[in-house]
């Protein structure tokens, strides 16, 4: 189940090297085609978390991700999803923001992981379906094929009726979801899908279903573990929950700053009590984070705080500090090359010297490395070095000196337009 997956297709290596030659980001689906650096940290988070999880079905755990601007949050985010989504895991990748989905305010928290929550595509070149609707109807189609429509609707009044939840709601209103769909009954599903994701419906609305209670303030972390429960009793080994802090969040005031560490330290206490079962919860934050928010909260950072980050020898730790990776900084960006290599050999059917572009990427590197004093550089260089790849394809020789200035200044540049491009009118 875990084990290395097979190659990728010419289609989706061409789908990865477009995505991270456009803007340096990892790719919706794929990422560990191009992964270098990180395999410690991934094999201990496999090994000792989502592998127990996955025979057992118990276990939560939380982890805090801290890494600088740049230095490989989403992308670290992206390939833990992508392990837990090969153990059958739901999962949910949620970027937070001080407007959009703030973390000091608990019914937007499940709002969000209701709008994210996928299973692994069936197709690569397709990213994830999102949305708790489609989640359920992807665990409801997994279990009429075992069971056919019949014996579906036998198991929806014996079993997930029965089901152990904190919110009895919750439980009423997936029951409906999953006989409105044995019915074709798309008015009742409409309805109750909006009710599972947080939007505003009228009690009166949904009360013939035995839904009596609304999403709240107060009641978003025990919407999240009834979903967590519900998931469980519909046959997904467990969930993965990934929030990506962004870095402007540590501009928010004392108060809603002081409203996130009690909701962080709320959801740690809760995966150290089991109360969520079967979550691996990843926090991705800046450095400062941790100097300017969990400093000021001495409940938080008591939790948090260790003799070491993760590592083979620290499997419990609470911390995965990313600046601490497998390789050096210039051997790290030339594997990433070389992985970019792979890649538009498989996409573009290309016929290069892989020994004259190892070189060609290593002086990329050092270039990269020459000219940046942040950890962002790893953007750059995968802008830089696709870039670099689709030149050698038309004429492979050693990359001169004033062409390798070139791609590292533009790794991070804007591309100006001028009024003879024929935008004038704009």
């Amino acid at each position: 189940m875990s084990g290395s997956p097979p190659g990728p297709s010419p289609a989706l290596a061409r789908q990865i090297l477009q995505r991270v030659g456009e803007i340096g980001q990892p790719p919706e689906v794929g990422v560990e085609y191009l992964n270098v650096g990180n395999e410690s940290f991934l094999r201990v988070l496999d090994r000792e978390y989502l592998e127990p999880i996955a025979e057992l079905g118990r276990g939560s755990s939380f982890k805090l991700v801290q890494a600088y601007f740049g230095g490989g949050k989403t992308h670290f985010l992206m390939c833990v999803r992508q392990r837990a989504w090969r153990r059958g895991f739901a999962s949910a990748v949620i970027g937070l923001s001080p407007d959009e989905c703030p973390f000091d305010d608990p019914q937007r928290i499940y709002q969000a992981v209701a709008r994210e929550l996928s299973w692994a595509p069936r197709d690569p070149l397709v990213p994830p379906a999102r949305g708790i609707e489609h989640a359920l109807r992807t665990a409801i189609d997994d279990r009429r094929e075992q069971l056919g429509d019949d014996e579906l609707r036998a198991w929806v009044d014996r079993d997930l009726r029965r089901l152990t939840v904190d919110a009895p709601s919750f439980r009423a209103a997936v029951r409906a979801f999953v006989i409105a769909e044995l019915d074709q009954d798309f008015d009742t599903q409409d309805l109750v899908v909006a009710w599972l994701r947080g939007d505003p419906v009228a009690p009166t609305e949904v009360r013939h279903l035995g839904i009596r209670e609304s999403l709240t303030r107060t009641n978003g972390f025990r919407m999240v573990r009834s979903l967590c429960q519900v998931l469980q009793g519909m046959g997904s080994p467990g969930l993965l929950l990934c929030f990506d802090e962004l870095d402007r969040n540590l501009s928010l005031p004392p108060r809603r700053r002081r409203a996130v560490a009690d909701n962080l330290r709320q959801l740690i206490d809760l995966c150290g009590r089991e109360a969520l079962p079967g979550l691996l919860c990843l926090y991705a934050v800046p450095p400062e984070f941790m100097r300017h928010v969990v400093t000021e909260y001495p409940a938080l950072q008591q939790r948090l705080e260790g003799p070491s980050a993760l590592s083979e020898r620290s499997p419990q730790a609470a911390v995965i500090d990313l600046e601490r990776l497998d390789l050096g900084a210039e051997e790290l960006l030339v594997r990433i090359g070389l992985r970019l290599l792979e890649l538009y050999r498989v996409g573009r059917d290309a016929d290069l010297d892989p020994a004259l572009q190892e070189r060609n990427l290593r002086s990329l590197a050092e270039e990269v490395l020459a000219g940046s004093f942040e950890v962002a550089h790893r953007r750059a260089f995968v802008k830089a070095a696709v870039d670099l790849l689709h030149r050698q394809s038309a004429e492979q020789r050693p990359v001169s000196h004033g062409e390798l200035s070139e791609l590292a200044g533009h790794g991070g540049a804007v591309v100006m337009l001028r009024g003879g491009d024929g935008f004038d009118e704009f």
